[in-house]
């Protein structure tokens, strides 16, 4: 019978946290043990809700012999403290995107998992979804022959919600979050990053245009990549209802993927809706995968079992401390471009 991976809780305030555990709870080789979190009602209440104990001290929490690792979902400009105090009490790292809110916290992340010879593994849940994984083999493949334009929308419309879009909601404080495009972004920062490489270039625009409860609500980047292949990142927290997901255009072809995002995976599809679909010009004809059609939140879901396997040694991680630096780069290049008005290069 396999051991265990026992596992901790840095804090409830990102809301993934409540699909992973509810996920591990059903598994038979990982279980969550315990939690801390610096709002102490917060903390007892989610622990109670999932029968594990509660710590009112971070270190004790850390220096318990019977946690491998941590789960940090703490607010982002926190990831750094509390990366670096599990990494000192040896434990393995699965940190909630985005890394950090700047490069020199990534920085001190990097070298704290190096001291220390913890693993670690962002949680970014497109990694560990099928479709993606298939363009991604696909791109691999060449199946589109040389990329010219890849499109990619992340969205999700929380910024109309009043229960998400109220003061005091971390995830809207320019201290603990910088904006939206640095929180929600960043997944399709780092989609381009995994498909593509580190850009060399961005120009951006970032900013309010339908609301103001936040330091931005809508954005959009367009990089340019080794080959010279452009990719637009579309960021949007106020968008309801869409289809495509990712375009990707070729010379030998085309990669269409529907429904991969909130406002498209959770809005009544059409009949006849397809998750992915090539079109190749050798064949003159599309082809189309038979992918189920899950809601957003089945996505979230698939990071648990990604990262036990990480642990455990039988996978990859999902996204490694030195990828979700350079997703930092790529989104903080975008918000200064907006700034500037001007294209961003990057050394």
């Amino acid at each position: 019978m396999t051991t265990p991976i026992r596992l901790g809780i840095i804090s409830f305030a990102h809301a993934h946290i409540h699909a992973y555990a509810d996920v591990i709870k059903d598994f038979d080789d990982a279980q969550i043990v315990a939690a801390w979190d610096d709002d102490r009602e917060r903390g007892e209440t989610n622990a109670a809700k999932y029968n594990i104990t509660f710590e009112p001290d971070l270190d004790n929490l850390l220096a318990r012999d019977d946690i491998d690792a941590v789960f940090i979902t703490s607010p982002t400009n926190k990831h750094a403290e509390h990366a670096v105090a599990a990494a000192q009490a040896g434990k393995h790292i699965l940190l909630q995107k985005p890394m950090a809110l700047t490069l020199e916290d990534c920085d001190t992340i990097i070298a704290a998992v190096k001291q220390y010879g913890v693993k670690f593994s962002l949680c970014y849940q497109m990694r560990a979804d099928p479709v993606n994984q298939k363009i991604k083999a696909l791109l691999d493949e060449g199946t589109v022959g040389n990329v010219a334009i890849v499109r990619r929308r992340h969205a999700i419309p929380v910024l109309l919600n009043p229960n998400f879009a109220y003061p005091g909601n971390w995830h809207i404080d320019p201290v603990q979050n910088m904006g939206m495009f640095m929180d929600d972004a960043s997944h399709a920062a780092d989609w381009f990053y995994w498909m593509l490489g580190k850009p060399t270039s961005v120009i951006a625009e970032i900013d309010n245009i339908v609301t103001d409860v936040a330091p931005d609500d809508n954005g959009i980047a367009i990089y340019r990549f080794a080959k010279k292949e452009m990719g637009i990142l579309l960021n949007s927290s106020t968008t309801l209802a869409a289809e495509a997901t990712t375009e990707i255009y070729g010379d030998q072809g085309s990669i269409i993927h529907n429904y991969g995002d909130v406002p498209s995976s959770n809005v009544p599809n059409p009949p006849g809706a397809v998750a992915l679909k090539v079109y190749r010009a050798s064949v003159g004809d599309w082809e189309y995968f038979d992918f189920p059609l899950v809601q957003h939140g089945e996505r979230i879901r698939a990071v648990p079992r990604a990262v036990v396997n990480y642990l455990r040694g039988i996978q990859e991680p999902l996204a490694t401390a030195e990828a979700g630096r350079i997703c930092i780069e790529m989104v903080l290049a975008a918000y200064e471009a907006a700034r500037q008005g001007k294209r961003v290069i990057f050394q």
